[in-house]
């Protein structure tokens, strides 16, 4: 038991990797210095290494700014920990913490200083030339360096990475899944095979990218027709069914399957449904408490409002991919005029049913779809404007692209003759 104790600290430790660098930046300095004192103090000449007042004066500058860095990855690192026991769940910290790259990145910055520190001390200022400098350790310290800059951006990318929901989830789920092939390990029973005609998810994802063309290629060459069965930025559980082939026994090249990607999550890469649930999300987050933003919620409702007007008169796939004679070789689910319209406004229309801004903005977005909209995609807009009437606080909300501001009833109207347009009660009375 002392044993897992001491394992299990080692392991969720955010010292032991910095430690070992530490050790790692003593030893190469040693082994340097003593090269530099085989070799001889000319082996390297001082143009490339500097005089013992450059060298004295480079090594004291990697010194500071390697303790900086390190101090600055530390602060860092505890405000993601702050940040991410906020956001996410307290008992996230112990993943954050045991962040290998995090570990590395404090570990360069400290092993490149004990490096430093123990080579300044090989810096001479006499004999005959005035003095010697150990020109091995010197660019070596400089190679450090630049491995230390490199390693910065890498970790401030990583960090931004690190910080998304989908990441620690990952990490999360990465752990569950390891956990679960540890303790609960395959039975003598043969694993469970998939359905004839079906080709299932080689590891779990989401699917945010489809090679259409390689895909009707494949199915060409096959002489079949394979369906995708999750939709795009559906989530595929590892195993489960993710292409189906018709007709089953058809010689489908088993990489066609790579054609498929999947993700950590979604990505508006072919999703265009995911930067409208992104809209929504801001929209629904400005509308909660302890928020309570709604021209946040407005500024979304702008940009869903011009993401409808501009596909409200395209044709929209239905699906199905065909190869150059004309023969169906790839079908996938796909979003409809509906769908769409359903994902950008149902979920603001309820979460900001009791705002004064949303259902006014909401009805302005509708109505200026209507105005424009074909016949056969009036009806979900009809929709929306009738569950916006049905589900008002007190009157049917006014029109108003600002949410309250440029309503009928909020501004007044100079027409082009120069006579004001009295502003009108919103209770029934007509526009503009």
């Amino acid at each position: 038991m002392p044993g897992f104790r001491l394992a299990h600290q080692v392991r969720s430790s955010l010292w032991l990797v910095p430690a070992l660098c530490v050790i790692a930046g003593v030893g190469l300095s040693l082994g340097t210095i003593a090269l530099d004192r085989l070799l001889g103090p000319g082996f390297l000449p001082q143009s490339l290494t500097g005089g013992p007042d450059a060298a004295l004066f480079i090594l004291s500058a990697v010194a500071t700014s390697m303790v900086t860095l390190a101090a600055l990855v530390l602060t860092i690192t505890m405000v993601v920990v702050q940040l991410a026991m906020g956001q996410f769940s307290p008992r996230i910290v112990r993943t954050i913490l045991q962040d290998t790259t995090s570990q590395v990145a404090i570990g360069v910055f400290v092993g490149t200083f004990a490096h430093a520190m123990l080579t300044m001390r090989e810096v001479t200022f006499d004999g005959p030339e005035g003095g010697s400098v150990p020109g091995i350790a010197i660019v070596m310290a400089f190679v450090l360096v630049i491995a230390s800059i490199i390693l910065l951006v890498f970790y401030v990318h990583h960090l931004g990475q690190s910080l998304r929901v989908a990441a620690l989830i990952e990490l999360v789920g990465s752990e569950m899944r390891d956990l679960v092939d540890a303790q609960y390990p395959s039975g003598a029973e043969p694993a469970h095979r998939p359905a004839p005609g079906t080709v299932p998810a080689a590891r779990s994802g989401v699917v945010f990218h489809i090679d259409h063309p390689r895909l009707v290629a494949a199915a060409r060459d096959a002489g079949c027709t394979v369906e995708l069965v999750p939709a795009l930025g559906d989530f595929a559980p590892a195993g489960a069914p993710l292409l189906r082939v018709d007709p089953p026994d058809a010689p489908l090249d088993p990489d066609a399957v790579d054609h498929v990607q999947l993700g950590p999550e979604r990505t508006m890469n072919q999703d265009l449904a995911y930067g409208m649930r992104m809209l929504v999300d801001i929209a629904e987050r400005g509308l909660s408490e302890p928020f309570l933003d709604p021209t946040t919620a407005v500024q979304a409702l702008d940009r869903l409002h011009d993401c409808l007007r501009q596909l409200v008169h395209r044709p929209f796939p239905d699906g199905r991919y065909r190869d150059a004679d004309g023969v169906v070789r790839f079908v996938m689910p796909v979003m409809d005029w509906d769908g769409y319209v359903r994902l950008a406004f149902d979920e603001i229309r309820e979460a900001g049913r009791t705002s004064p801004q949303v259902p006014r903005r909401l009805a302005a977005a509708v109505d200026d779809l209507l105005a424009i909209a074909p016949p056969e995609r009036r009806a979900a807009l009809e929709r929306q404007r009738a569950l916006l009437d049905a589900e008002a606080v007190g009157d049917p909300p006014v029109a108003d692209p600002q949410g309250i501001g440029s309503g009928r009833d909020a501004l007044r109207r100079v027409s082009l003759n120069g006579d004001d347009r009295a502003r009108r009660d919103h209770a029934g009375a007509p526009g503009p």
